[in-house]
């Protein structure tokens, strides 16, 4: 498995903890930055995590900011990226089952750095159920598509 790994200042103490989760499981990542806590604009590192997964490279990803929700409206503007915020585990687990989604987004002014590995483990994890909720990801795509 590859996953695509972001964040930006906020999220750097998070997306270091799951590194170093991913290095522990033998898991592997491409690591689109930041590599300090110096302030840097999450927008071009969402888009560069999010096109890897979009085009295939990575079959997941994890991206942190200081909330996760600008790393996700970032992410999800890239066709085929189904970006989720999540600040609690059920969310990190259903969001996998219900919306496969395909990128994970923390803040890491929002959550621990342990419930962070938590989320990841449950996200990195968890399959998508398919059935009912295959069509539902259909109408996803097809707003992409500007058909619905």
């Amino acid at each position: 498995m590859m996953i695509a790994l972001g964040a930006d200042h906020g999220g750097f103490v998070l997306k270091e903890a799951i590194r170093q989760y991913l290095d522990s499981e033998k898991i592997e990542y491409k690591d689109f930055g930041t590599f300090d806590q110096n302030s840097v604009d999450y927008p071009p590192i969402a888009a560069q995590a999010a096109h890897f997964v979009a085009d295939g490279k990575a079959e997941l990803g994890i991206l942190c900011c200081g909330t996760g929700i600008g790393m996700s409206i970032a992410a999800n503007k890239i066709k085929g990226v189904r970006a989720a915020v999540c600040s609690n585990a059920y969310c990190a687990e259903i969001t996998r089952h219900h919306n496969n989604a395909n990128i994970l987004c923390l803040g890491g002014r929002v959550i621990k750095e342990e419930q962070a590995v938590e989320f990841a483990k449950l996200f990195l994890n968890t399959p998508f159920d398919g059935g009912r909720h295959q069509r539902r990801v259909n109408e996803i795509a097809a707003i992409e598509e500007g058909k619905l």
